[in-house]
């Protein structure tokens, strides 16, 4: 991971706020009768009028879309469709920008119109819960284990599958960059973030098995079972008593 400069901390900054009230405004169009690709389009008019970059559509990635939209068993890294969403369905979120030359990456999931689909709020609730409980694992210098066994607690405790084959990463100058930040492990364990550093943290649970498999489009990721998926993430910078989350109003 580069070190970044004032400035570039700083592009990161207005990069993440841009994000950040980019998915407040996509929260309200989320409504049943409404396609993915609507939604996406959505996006990038969004995205082009904060004089941003969608880089999921640059060389960098050729993404067909701007936007990842998974819907129930899509877990992540799935393509925009025709799919019209419908009550009771969960569906996440995920973008990466980039403004003044840097990058920052979030994710939501919501369940669409709600439900009292007990197993579905169960699901995200405590996915988003896992996300914050390993930003708050995040004291100072901290070590990538930490985060992951913060994660991997809640996430246990709430009896979900937990994707291990996807992890979180460094994010900054390039959309993924090192080190690696799984969503399970050992505490004291793996690389040492350092204030300066920025990170993407980026939980993935399943109601059921932890397995994943690719479909026949090569982007997008479903659960092996069928069961029902949810993401949630943030970019966050390591300062020298916690952390600044970028990606939140």
């Amino acid at each position: 991971m580069r070190t970044k400069t004032p400035d570039e901390l700083k592009a990161m900054r207005e990069c993440g706020k841009i994000l950040a009230t980019i998915f407040e405004g996509l929260k309200k169009q989320v409504v049943p009768g409404i396609s993915e690709k609507m939604l996406d389009e959505w996006v990038a008019k969004e995205i082009a009028a904060y004089g941003a970059e969608a880089t999921y559509r640059t060389s960098e990635v050729n993404f067909p879309g701007t936007i990842c939209i998974s819907t129930n068993d899509q877990v992540v890294h799935s393509v925009p469709t025709d799919y019209i969403l419908k009550s009771g369905d969960v569906v996440g979120f995920d973008l990466v920008i980039a403004y003044k030359g840097m990058k920052t990456d979030s994710a939501f999931t919501m369940i669409v119109d709600g439900t009292t689909d007990t197993a579905a709020q169960r699901l995200v609730s405590a996915t988003e819960r896992s996300l914050y409980a390993g930003i708050d694992a995040i004291t100072g210098p901290v070590k990538t284990g930490d985060i992951a066994a913060a994660i991997e607690t809640v996430l246990n405790a709430n009896k979900l599958g937990i994707v291990r084959e996807l992890v979180g990463h460094g994010i900054g100058h390039s959309m993924h960059e090192a080190p690696d930040i799984p969503n399970y492990g050992r505490k004291g364990s793996g690389v040492l973030l350092q204030p300066g550093d920025t990170v993407a943290i980026e939980p993935m649970a399943t109601l059921g098995s932890e397995r994943i498999v690719v479909t026949d489009d090569q982007w997008t990721i479903c659960t092996a079972d069928g069961s029902l998926a949810a993401h949630f993430e943030h970019t966050v910078l390591i300062t020298e008593g916690g952390y600044e989350i970028l990606t939140k109003l």
